[in-house]
């Protein structure tokens, strides 16, 4: 497929406010609630064709940029003027393929790439659904018009091959308690509160297990959540978030060596299959980690900020890098095919990418994430949105439903409201195959509030 050429027409921002059931601590935050921000997109092809697109994310504090000194009004401040930049680029911009827009608004950084993330999804969505044709299909025969360094894009993109359902990787979270003696308030929604009782609803084997930068406080914080995993009659797996918050190399390093040395981690280290972003990120490309990615493979989280973060990382030691939406999906696309090169080139399996959450929401950002992160042919994916949040019992009721009879297999109505199911630790993620950027529903505008 040739990649069409579009011009952008319009680009509406919104927005709606969650609140979560729990809070959830990640590194240096403790989050209770965030806005939403929604684009609405509308593009022409060279035919006449018009079509409307759409895209969603948290504006998620303490993450894009944890400067102490910026309170979450501030970060959101920052997010909302990214998206707002983003809309006034894309639209006097002329017509191009899909990835030509996003090359030509291309910034480096969290914060200042968040709002030509979201802008992108949504114009890729529109293409799509002008064209009739699914993400899958769309990326699959390069409807987007990428290029990418050291492959051929149409050969390397038609290789591709989604799967039917991806298994769902736990947060434990640095405040989640683990059994129901750790439970300080107990909620009265009848969901899952501790580890025990998310093992029993969902049956994960997979689990992503936050660190908070203490050595002794986190090997006692991971032996408690080890009592409760080792339980399990069949393996488990984990992965250890840093999120930044050691300083140094030798911090994580000597964390490691406690894990391995203490009998009751010795599951859990065996289980471990990679660290992620431990360093915070003014140190973490500053000095060489090969020595502890020899013993366990090292990845770039925050330190992903850029189209160049991820070949300085692999000069260090670095082995992976993680996929989240909000970071933008093409680079996600880039970086895959650069674990691909660079594996060919060494002749194994060294480079990888995982797939991580940001709390995404059910709908179109729940949906469009799960939807990358499969054609990237990730088999587990973070997941705590629907674990953090109540799904979707804050939206209208006409939503819902729209959602949950579009993508049967994807949700489920439990508990008052419709949310993600997940079963046998798994997400199902046949419907999302549909024409569009993965979703057959849309959110009701109405609800929201018009930023722009």
């Amino acid at each position: 497929m040739s990649a069409p050429r579009f011009a952008v027409l319009e680009i509406g921002l919104y927005e709606r406010d969650v609140r979560l059931r729990m809070p959830f601590r990640f590194g240096v935050v403790t989050l209770t609630g965030a806005p939403q921000a929604f684009v609405r997109a509308r593009i022409r092809l060279a035919d006449g064709r018009e079509a409307e697109g759409a895209a969603a994310e948290l504006l998620a504090p303490k993450w894009f940029d944890k400067d102490p000194a910026l309170t979450n009004e501030d970060n959101f401040a920052q997010l909302r003027a990214s998206l707002a930049h983003a809309r006034r680029a894309y639209l006097v911009g002329p017509a191009d393929t899909a990835f030509g827009h996003s090359t030509a608004n291309y910034v480096a950084g969290l914060v200042a790439g968040f709002g030509p993330a979201l802008v992108d999804r949504a114009l890729l969505d529109a293409l799509c659904r002008a064209l009739g044709t699914s993400f899958y299909e769309a990326l699959r025969a390069n409807a987007a018009g990428l290029e990418l360094e050291g492959c051929e894009a149409g050969a390397f993109l038609g290789g591709l091959a989604p799967a039917r359902s991806i298994a769902a990787r736990h947060t434990v979270g640095l405040l989640d308690p683990i059994t129901s003696g750790d439970v300080i308030e107990r909620l009265a929604d009848g969901l899952p509160q501790t580890l025990e009782e998310v093992l029993a609803r969902y049956g994960q084997r997979y689990f992503k297990l936050k660190l908070a930068g203490d050595a002794a406080a986190d090997i006692e914080r991971l032996a408690a959540i080890a009592s409760a995993l080792d339980r399990s009659d069949g393996p488990y797996y984990a992965t250890l978030d840093g999120n930044e918050q050691y300083d140094d190399v030798a911090g994580i390093a000597e964390l490691w060596c406690q894990m391995k040395a203490d009998p009751r981690l010795a599951r859990l280290a065996a289980s471990v299959l990679f660290i992620e972003q431990p360093i915070s990120r003014r140190n973490a490309l500053a000095r060489d980690v090969a020595p502890l990615a020899a013993e366990i493979p090292l990845l770039i989280d925050e330190s992903d900020d850029s189209l160049e973060a991820f070949p300085r990382a692999r000069a260090l030691g670095y082995t992976g890098v993680s996929s989240k939406a909000c970071k933008g999906l093409y680079k996600s696309i880039v970086n895959r095919a650069r674990c691909d090169t660079w594996n060919r080139d060494e002749g194994g399996a060294r480079y990888f990418m995982s797939a991580e959450d940001l709390t995404v929401q059910p709908g179109i950002a729940l949906q469009q994430d799960l939807a990358l992160a499969n054609l990237l042919g990730i088999a587990h994916v973070e997941r705590n949105g629907h674990h953090y949040v109540n799904g979707m019992a804050g939206l209208p009721e006409a939503e819902q439903a729209a959602f949950l009879k579009a993508h049967p297999d994807l949700y489920e109505r439990s508990h008052g409201a419709v949310r993600l199911a997940i079963r046998d630790g798994s997400i199902a993620l046949g419907s999302l195959g549909c024409a569009g950027y993965a979703a057959a529903a849309a959110p009701d505008w109405n609800s929201m509030r018009r930023v722009t």
